[in-house]
């Protein structure tokens, strides 16, 4: 290989592993900046490394309507999960927060989901981040960290996820609690919105996380949401890309 070669070979490696770095540490919540004396690079500006907790956290439940139904990836499987997390967010004093994207045309929240007596806050956004959303969250002592489920992954979650990080909040985005019309959108939004420095996780990480131990006072009402493990919803191919 001429010298000529040689440097073009390097280039392009120098290139790749510069462009893979940047690819797996911006989603781990590293940031690229102009670095101060005695700093060292890939200085992780994340407010820690996204343990939850049951102190300081909301569950958000966004947009999930009648009349997405039909045409919502995994629908079924979307909302049942995010049932779930409900239910566990009622035992272990969670406050949960409710959406709905225009509900005139959209229609109501779905049963299944187990949000009656809860006020579905309607919008028009495509962010949860409404004034009385934001007046609800002040009341709740503003959150630290946010557990996001619900549809779509490319509008509305993205976009409630870019207000939450721009306002210090960590988010937690339930991958098998959220979907869209199209699994690539999905699947897309989901890798855009780690690079931006949310959380990815599913819904029996985020029931385990909560409790901590076996010894936790409300661990066996918990592990009975459990008892059947999470459906497949289409996240391998994901993963498998990572």
């Amino acid at each position: 290989m001429s010298r000529t070669n040689q440097r073009q070979y390097y280039t392009r490696v120098f290139r790749y592993a510069s462009s893979y770095w940047l690819n797996t540490n911006m989603g781990a919540g590293f940031t690229v900046r102009k670095l101060g004396n005695g700093e060292r690079s890939g200085h992780n500006t994340m407010s820690g490394i996204g343990r939850l907790s049951t102190n300081g956290s909301v569950l958000l439940l966004c947009d999930m309507q009648e009349k997405f139904r039909p045409n919502i990836f995994q629908f079924t499987n979307i909302v049942s999960n995010a049932a779930r997390l409900l239910q566990a967010s009622r035992i272990l004093g969670i406050p949960p927060i409710v959406t709905e994207q225009y509900p005139k045309g959209l229609g109501p929240t779905v049963p299944e989901l187990g949000a009656e007596g809860l006020t579905a806050h309607a919008k028009t956004k495509f962010t949860m981040m409404t004034e009385e959303v934001e007046k609800e969250m002040l009341a709740l002592g503003n959150p630290k960290q946010a557990i996001l489920c619900g549809i779509e992954t490319q509008a509305c979650i993205a976009c409630t996820t870019f207000d939450l990080l721009e306002k210090g909040i960590e988010v937690h985005i339930v991958a098998d609690a959220v979907s869209s019309r199209s699994q690539t959108d999905r699947l897309f939004a989901l890798s855009r919105l780690r690079q931006s420095g949310a959380f990815l996780t599913t819904t029996e990480a985020v029931l385990l996380q909560l409790v901590q131990d076996a010894k936790h006072p409300k661990f066996r009402e918990i592990q009975k949401l459990m008892a059947q493990p999470s459906p497949d919803t289409g996240l391998l191919a994901f993963f498998s890309s990572l």
